[in-house]
């Protein structure tokens, strides 16, 4: 049941022509040319990009008497495409159409070189019935150009004890963009469209800030769990938009952190953790597009098993569905994990952790089908050391249990040979865990407790790595769950990501990955929100090099008021394969926190190497978020 469209693969990254027909604003248009094209009688396709096939899978053509298929490259002829097959376009004039639909978007010059082929009077249709309006385009000369569609989703819900709060910089500025506007679209749980709205932030690297209390007052709404999709115009540097997201509640009982939904919906989705006792798992599961979810056609599976028990039931356009991961797989318990056969139909989704009255956020990642173990893997470590490598915070044990989950994502995946590696804030190597080589279906979550006893009631980080002395294969796709826990209060957080080669001046494939330009990526810049409302910021700064880089880093904290103006500066040196804990309270005086106001940002800027960063808000009562941090 998945759906049959091209969004994104790891060579040519993201389709943006599935973005165009998929956009929230296509979709009313595209039902009105559908409802045209009907009455037409029969209708001649054709589909010179071969975008035929994806649209049908987005918006229903039942009903439409399709002539035939007409292409343009020789190598398309005779394939089929919506049942039929293809044919060249100099036949088109023989089909007896009365309509022509070109399946394009500026199709203007297409349609005078095929004029010549024209069924005798047709009327013809293109894809440019379907454009968004133009005020929301970044480039009006090309309606492709992946800038005209810097969108994404966001978990945004708001009731009496849970609000939202979306936060990132207008990092566009930083590329050159003159000024944007934000145009934002609220569903409410059922797809329909509750709110919309559009801002054009300051000048300059401004907080962009959307608040769910604030949406909530502005347009007189009741309790609402949905999806607000955010496009912005006038983008330059980065087609993605990327934030930091809060979800909070009155009394700190809610407090956890997520980050930006990854705008390109995969066919599954993995590290989706089994409750453990006490506690329920919730996933949101939230329709990226305007066509219903069928029922039947989302499912989960226990990791390593192959047996998928379905939802027997449908998600409406752009609705919002809360499951209970019990509901499917009942009696499932963690260190257990779960995937999600999403079929293409949402970006990726959040789930929440229930424990008692204490809630958290986190997402599930992308599960590759594309990947098989690459054999070059185990003889890397002549040049590029540990290679790839997963670093996440060990917080001080003396207030922190942390915990250390390894997550297969990738199909091909049938074993994980890896060691877990902790360092101390200096840089040097304290414990090593070796799994050996864990199935896909391993039941292992290791506490770092006692690992990292050498740390004492300090802080230090662990480094996820391959590990090959007693064999196995792997494929660069290594992905862990690292779970925090307040050891007083109770209070937890849950963060995932992915292995990458760092801080090595030789390149292999796509790493070291930089935020712009080719790789290797060797310097820093991270966004930090900082915490308001009595909540301070917590920030843990790792240095992972995979081979030794610089002895010890330059790294800037720049504070920043709401406009994007520099406030004050503080300067950090990290030890190589080190980590530094601090906090906003501590690092910044009063007067400077002052001085930047409500609205401040911090920027964590560094010339000389690429650090991994994660970042939370400390609360009362032992309440706390962290996640990792993003960068531009």
């Amino acid at each position: 049941m998945s759906l049959r469209i091209d969004t994104f693969d790891s060579a040519r990254g993201g389709n943006t022509f599935y973005k165009a027909i998929a956009h929230p604003l296509a979709a009313a248009p595209a039902r009105a040319l559908i409802a045209r094209l009907r009455r037409h009688g029969r209708i001649a396709v054709v589909d010179p990009q071969a975008a035929a096939a994806g649209f049908a899978e987005l918006f229903d053509l039942a009903g439409i008497d399709i002539a035939g298929i007409y292409v343009q490259d020789i190598a398309q002829i005779g394939k089929e495409t919506l049942g039929r097959a293809a044919e060249g376009i100099p036949a088109l004039g023989r089909c007896g159409a009365r309509a022509v639909l070109v399946t394009a978007f500026d199709a203007d010059r297409l349609i005078a070189q095929i004029a010549p082929f024209l069924p005798a009077n047709a009327d013809v249709f293109s894809f440019d019935e379907i454009r968004v309006p133009a005020d929301r385009l970044t480039n009006k000369r090309t309606y492709l150009d992946p800038l005209n569609f810097a969108a994404n989703f966001v978990l945004f819900r708001d009731t009496e004890t849970v609000a939202t709060r979306l936060q990132t910089a207008n990092y566009w500025a930083g590329y050159g963009a003159a000024e944007i506007t934000l145009w934002c679209t609220l569903f409410g749980g059922d797809g329909a469209v509750l709110a919309e709205w559009s801002s054009k932030p300051p000048a300059g690297q401004a907080l962009l800030d959307i608040d769910s209390r604030w949406v909530r007052d502005r347009f007189n709404l009741g309790e609402f769990a949905g999806q607000l999709f955010v496009h912005v115009s006038g983008a330059a540097g980065h087609d993605v938009i990327k934030y930091a997201l809060d979800i909070y509640g009155a009394d700190d009982r809610s407090l956890s952190s997520t980050h930006d939904a990854n705008a390109w919906p995969s066919d599954r989705y993995a590290g989706l953790p089994a409750p453990a006792p006490g506690e329920r798992v919730v996933l949101w599961l939230q329709n990226s597009h305007a066509a219903p979810i069928p029922a039947g056609a989302i499912g989960l599976n226990v990791m390593g098993e192959n047996r998928i028990v379905t939802l027997d039931e449908p998600i409406g356009g752009f609705a919002t569905l809360a499951l209970d991961v019990a509901e499917l797989l009942p009696g499932i318990c963690w260190p257990a994990q779960i995937e999600l056969n999403a079929g293409k139909h949402m970006v990726r989704p959040r789930y929440e952790v229930i424990e008692g009255k204490r809630r958290r956020i986190a997402h599930v990642n992308v599960e590759r089908a594309d990947l098989e173990p690459n054999p070059e893997l185990p003889g890397l470590a002549a040049t590029l050391g540990k290679g790839y490598l997963l670093p996440a915070p060990v917080l001080p044990r003396g207030e922190w249990q942390s915990l250390l989950l390894p997550t297969p994502m990738a199909l091909a995946q049938g074993e994980l040979p890896i060691a877990a590696i902790v360092y101390n804030a200096d840089g040097s190597e304290v414990a090593r865990h070796r799994f050996g080589r864990l199935p896909r279906r391993h039941r292992v979550a290791l506490d770092l407790d006692e690992l990292s006893a050498a740390l004492g009631d300090s802080y230090g980080h662990v480094e996820l790595v391959y590990d090959f002395a007693a064999g196995g294969e792997a494929d660069g796709w290594l992905h862990a769950l690292f779970r925090y826990r307040h050891r007083a209060s109770g209070h937890a957080a849950d963060t995932s990501f992915g292995a990458h080669i760092f801080n090595t001046i030789l390149t292999y494939r796509d790493e070291p990955q930089s935020y712009s330009g080719r790789p290797p990526g060797l310097s820093t810049r991270l966004f930090l929100r900082l915490g308001q409302d009595g909540h301070d910021t917590l920030c843990h700064l790792i240095y992972p090099a995979s081979v030794p880089w610089r002895a010890s880093s330059r790294t800037d904290i720049v504070l920043h008021d709401g406009l994007g103006r520099e406030v004050a500066r503080k300067s950090l040196a990290i030890a190589c394969s080190g980590s530094h804990l601090w906090r906003y309270h501590g690092l910044f005086a009063a007067a400077e926190r002052a001085a930047a106001g409500p609205g401040a940002y911090a920027v964590v800027r560094d010339t000389t190497c690429r650090l991994f960063g994660y970042h939370g808000l400390i609360g009362r009562d032992g309440a706390f978020s962290l996640d990792h941090m993003f960068g531009f």
